[in-house]
């Protein structure tokens, strides 16, 4: 017999969840930085100039944060001078719905107010 959570309890969890991933997305610019990489995989410098009004040292932290929790690798080239690429994990691929989603949303808000 299957047994039913509770609404509240489910609504509970459901916010654990939520918390959860705000944590590991918190801040300005993650959500914008894996956007990005899911499209491609870009250097440092690429990033810097696509995420708009980013500073370097956050970037740097922010990287570093994703790769940690293994959203993103981060591959040093044999090149002179040295090269560092910035790629979405498969694990992180799974987070391209929810970006996809928050553009759309994005975009129709805007659209709203403005048409107002």
């Amino acid at each position: 017999m299957e047994r039913k959570v509770e609404p509240i309890k489910e609504c509970g969890q459901t916010i654990m969840a939520i918390h959860d991933v705000m944590d590991l997305l918190n801040g300005k610019w993650k959500v914008s930085i894996i956007a990005c990489l899911c499209f491609e995989k870009m250097r440092y410098s690429d990033l810097l100039r696509e995420v708009r009004g980013i500073s370097g040292k956050m970037l740097a932290r922010d990287l570093k944060e994703l790769e940690m929790n293994q959203l993103i690798t981060r591959t040093v080239l044999n090149t002179q001078p040295v090269t560092v690429e910035y790629e979405i994990t498969e694990y992180g691929s799974t987070l391209k719905n929810l970006t996809s989603t928050i553009a759309e949303w994005g975009l129709a808000h805007r659209k709203r107010i403005m048409d107002n």
